[in-house]
């Protein structure tokens, strides 16, 4: 008897810690992509009306943006439609290639053809991955071809830290964007078609007997603040990602999340930023920012491109991107001007040459903009601070020259570094740093001062920099420091 209640005590204990190990399977299986979700959050807010930077969250950190992406496709195809070549009445055919894509999709065989306004429906609200390939093929000849007209026009905006390898945006390491670049775009299609804007606001569509539902929910008025748009994206490696547009009477704001854990958490996080910084937006009917529109469109099913590649991938070598640290402030800090000559902070820098920061590994999962998904994580915290930089103007960024860089004072600087400012001469670079060192309360001291040499449009330009901190928050810390006493900086791994 002893012997027999021991056994079945045994087999109890096995039984329940067997059920424990399947349970904590079952349960980390569930929710694969969260943890890697949360690493890639980036945001940004821009006054539509300014043009300057509101709020920011790593805004030039490379990631991916899933089917963001379509928010160029449908740029190139209104841009098509404006020119005549094409118009709402047109085919759009569908190749083998074109129907095979995975879902999302409309569902169309090989041979059938819907009308450009379904593909421009279709596209805005199911986030179709079939049409999206039916377009550039139809447009340009081929998925690669399209890919580069995407990219010639991105760079013709301004976006210097995007590249599109597809026009779905379906996982490719090489396929990458920044939170600021999507907020450009979003503006440039309020701007250049404003009456093909529209389209962004459907919530639903009829295709045959099928009633399609926008996958964007955010879509509405609620406490006078009206969004009109854009577009949200999914993969398990980009998370969850929205542009939207918002007004509030005479103030505008363009806001993109990107790396949300859920939709539900994605859209909090939005939501949130909107109510927040809509009263800090430019309440004036005269709108001062313009994004720069090419004078003449690109022919579709061009047989022949430039001689312009694409914007060159990098491959990472460390797993982090570039750190704006700017101490909070109540009110924007006026934007400087974009002019070359008399450069003396970051904010200039911008414009004479955007960095490139990083790319995170992608996650294996390539499943696209799920239909239903439950909020099982809230969003995190976001810690805010009003930052005043200004949207680089296309006008500046359009073409891009090389960053040619090398050091005068170190060459082979490694590590983390805090910039301070950018001259014209090495003279002014040092000018800089010495001043800087009277204003940093001894934060500097064992930090090394030097300035960087580069290249940007044929004009050779010095930036100040402080290397020797031992790592990112040390680095971040000074520059809070600094800021409080009137100094412009931002920390970055170089």
């Amino acid at each position: 008897m002893l012997q027999e209640a021991f056994r079945r005590f045994r087999l109890k204990s096995v039984n329940a810690v067997l059920t424990f190990v399947l349970t904590c399977i079952v349960v980390s299986t569930a929710f694969p992509a969260i943890s890697a979700a949360d690493t890639n959050d980036a945001a940004i807010v821009v006054d539509a009306n300014t043009g300057k930077v509101l709020y920011s969250e790593n805004p030039d950190a490379r990631r991916y943006p899933a089917s963001l992406t379509k928010m160029m496709t449908l740029y190139l195809m209104f841009e098509a439609i404006d020119s005549g070549q094409l118009s709402l009445d047109s085919k759009i055919t569908f190749s083998k290639n074109a129907s095979a894509q995975p879902p999302t999709k409309l569902g169309i065989r090989p041979g059938g053809s819907i009308t450009v306004q379904t593909a421009i429906y279709s596209l805005i609200t199911r986030s179709a991955n079939d049409v999206a390939v039916a377009v550039a093929e139809n447009m340009g000849g081929s998925v690669s071809g399209f890919a580069n007209m995407m990219n010639n026009k991105a760079r013709s905006l301004g976006m210097t830290n995007t590249h599109y390898e597809n026009p779905n945006g379906l996982p490719n390491s090489k396929h990458v964007t920044t939170a600021r670049d999507q907020a450009k775009l979003g503006l440039a299609l309020r701007q250049h078609f404003p009456q093909y804007y529209q389209y962004f606001s459907t919530t639903s569509f009829k295709y045959g007997s099928t009633s399609i539902a926008n996958h964007n929910h955010m879509l509405g008025t609620e406490n006078g603040i009206r969004i009109d748009g854009i577009k949200t994206g999914y993969t398990n490696a980009s998370g969850f990602n929205i542009a939207t547009s918002a007004t509030m009477g005479n103030r505008s704001i363009v806001t993109v999340v990107m790396g949300g854990s859920t939709a539900a958490s994605r859209d909090k996080w939005a939501d949130r930023l909107i109510t927040s910084y809509m009263k800090k937006a430019s309440n004036s009917r005269k709108k001062s920012y313009v994004i720069a529109r090419a004078s003449t469109p690109r022919t579709i099913a061009m047989d022949k491109f430039p001689d312009n590649p694409p914007i060159p991938y990098q491959r990472p070598v460390a797993d982090t991107g570039i750190a704006l640290a700017y101490a909070s402030a109540d009110e924007p800090v006026p934007a400087p001007a974009p002019s070359v000559s008399g450069l003396s902070g970051p904010q200039a820098d911008l414009v004479a040459n955007v960095p490139i920061p990083t790319e995170r590994a992608p996650a294996k999962a390539n499943n696209d903009e799920p239909l239903t998904v439950e909020d099982v994580l809230a969003s995190a915290n976001h810690a805010v601070d009003a930052v005043g930089e200004a949207i680089v103007p296309a006008a500046n960024a359009a073409q891009p020259a090389p960053d040619k860089t090398l050091t005068t004072q170190s060459i082979g600087v490694q590590g983390w570094v805090v910039q301070v400012g950018t001259a014209a001469t090495a003279e002014g670079a040092n000018a800089i740093l010495e001043r800087t060192k009277t204003q940093a309360d001894g934060t500097l001291n064992a930090s090394k001062p030097y300035t960087l040499a580069y290249n940007s449009g044929g004009q050779q330009l010095y930036r100040a920099r402080f290397a020797g901190f031992s790592d990112e928050e040390e680095a971040v810390n000074a520059c809070r420091v600094l800021k409080r006493n009137g100094v412009e900086c931002w920390a970055s791994l170089q």
